[in-house]
């Protein structure tokens, strides 16, 4: 269940009933621009998906009730199935053609510290891979352990650690539970006056340990920064011990061992609490749309704003495919746009503070060519914000196959990186007979650079699966040829584990291992994912 009491979706990304019907210039653009027919198949029920017999040493799921007794230790068809892999469309479309074949073979739900660590030694003596899971809404494959050399598999669910631990309003920080779900968070930090400032697109059923451990970032970024910027503490639990790491809000007490567990997707410890700063809840929120008439000169103005202020709080430009097909406001997909390129400016604070930065914000955006379009397409957007993911699920239903990736660098290369990923995923699926449409925006910006969110549809091919997976290569090599990171706020998981690691080289890699190796001997911690 979510904070709305709504059952998600286990073949999808949320509560089904949000799920859009598509109008018709939508399907009309998708039939004869793409060449999408519709699915020759529905998804299949859960009672039709084929999933392995559990496999786990006995021993083991003996040990594992005695320590959190038997209802926290379940091997139930639906329990396993939920936890089958993650939200990416190439899991999505795995589990709709009813395959789990990689399910766990239990799912346990601790509900503190000790117990965390009690289940790591188990698992670890047993040799049973263990896969952290908290709103499992990973989309880079970082629930998808490797199996091979071990007795079996968990789903470490962490939703009974749900807990807001503690307040220091004087220190304006928090400590809070790896299980507890970003809306949960947002009300109970509201409820004394705070706010995290963090709304990534999987905000409604994403975790607090998952930001941690996917350095996530937000629509609101350039206001309040990633989560990794956020984080001042982290309590985790290894099969070796545990590791409380932060006791200052800056120290040059050695390297910043967070940072090693920041951006780990459970590979070298269980995050089990975070300590992190936290902003007064904002008094007024205003937001407004600006059109610029190319792609490039809506880049300029985004530089502008990062590198000489005042930057909004949030600051989002898509391209001219975007804006033309209504992506950059999903309430309006399949209208007519007046061309050019769409950016939400939105800013968040005491109503002088958000007068005094739009006003010369306005100035900035303005003085680069940019045409005020007023408050109505800033509050459609926020109205709509986490509605992508909604009509991804319906896009699949169309027989469209969907999917985003991301990444980012310094502007001087920003635009070169965008014209690169453009044109490999476009050769890439027209060579397989299946001409995209590639979508952009930037969403997150810095003094140096700015990130890339790339949408993809295509007609699906006979093998979906290996349809994306030769685009996806060639995006990641164009990525890496151009100076770009293989991935910005999304993680490496298995889908980029073999870019990544020519992203950093041989050496980094030895090292994170070496790292691995001392934490989790028995490579029992999301086996397959980050280093392998």
């Amino acid at each position: 269940m979510t904070p709305s009491g709504t059952v998600p979706s286990w073949s999808g990304w949320g509560d089904p009933a949000r799920v859009p019907t598509l109008p018709a210039p939508v399907l009309t653009l998708l039939e004869q621009a793409l060449g999408v027919t519709p699915a020759l198949a529905a998804a299949v029920a859960m009672t039709g998906v084929s999933l392995p017999e559990p496999d786990l040493p006995g021993g083991c799921r003996d040990e594992l009730v005695a320590l959190l007794g038997a209802e926290q230790v379940r091997d139930d068809r639906e329990s396993r199935i939920r936890h089958t892999r993650g939200k990416s469309t190439s899991d999505l479309v795995r589990l709709r053609s009813g395959d789990a074949a990689d399910a766990p073979d239990l799912v346990v739900l601790p509900a503190t510290h000790d117990e965390v660590a009690a289940v790591l030694r188990s698992c670890a003596q047993h040799r049973v891979a263990v896969v952290p899971f908290g709103g499992g809404t990973s989309v880079v494959g970082g629930l998808t352990p490797r199996r091979a050399g071990f007795s079996g598999a968990i789903a470490l669910d962490l939703r009974r650690m749900d807990r807001l631990l503690a307040v220091d309003a004087e220190s304006r920080t928090a400590v809070l539970q790896p299980g507890l779900l970003a809306p949960q968070a947002e009300e109970q930090l509201g409820a004394h006056g705070f706010t995290l400032g963090h709304f990534p697109q999987s905000f409604e059923y994403a975790s607090i340990g998952g930001f941690a451990a996917t350095r996530s970032a937000g629509q609101a970024s350039a206001g309040y920064g990633r989560f990794d910027e956020m984080v001042v503490g982290l309590t985790v639990a290894t099969p070796q011990g545990c590791l409380e790491l932060g006791r200052a809000p800056a120290s040059a007490a050695g390297p910043d061992l967070r940072q090693l567990i920041l951006g780990s997707e459970g590979a070298l410890g269980i995050v089990t609490a975070v300590t992190v700063r936290l902003m007064p809840a904002p008094a007024q929120r205003s937001y407004e749309g600006w059109r610029f008439e190319f792609f490039s000169d809506g880049m300029a103005a985004l530089r502008r704003l990062a590198q000489d202020g005042p930057r909004p709080t949030v600051v989002r430009l898509s391209d001219e495919i975007e804006t033309a097909v209504g992506l950059a406001r999903p309430g309006q997909l399949g209208s007519a746009s007046s061309g050019g390129c769409l950016l939400i400016a939105g800013y968040e604070g005491s109503p002088p503070d958000v007068t005094a930065r739009r006003e010369a914000a306005s100035a900035v955006l303005a003085g680069c060519g940019g045409e005020p379009q007023g408050d109505e397409p800033g509050q459609e957007w926020r109205r709509q914000r986490y509605a992508g993911p909604y009509l991804r699920d319906a896009l699949l239903d169309a027989g469209a196959f969907v999917e985003t990736l991301e990444t980012a660098t310094f502007w001087s290369s920003l635009g070169a990186l965008y014209g690169a990923v453009r044109t490999a995923l476009t050769e890439a699926l027209t060579a397989q007979d299946t001409p995209p449409l590639v979508a952009c925006h930037v969403s997150h910006v810095y003094p140096t650079g700015a990130s890339l969110y790339f949408t993809v549809a295509c007609a699906q091919a006979d093998d979906p699966l290996a349809q994306w997976q030769r685009a996806k290569t060639a995006a990641g090599d164009a990525i890496l040829r151009a100076g770009g990171t293989i991935t910005h706020h999304h993680g490496v998981g298995v889908d980029h584990r073999e870019h990544y690691a020519r992203e950093v080289g041989p050496l980094a890699v030895d090292v994170l291992r070496a790292v691995k190796g001392r934490l989790d001997p028995a490579g029992i911690l999301n086996p397959g994912v980050l280093v392998g």
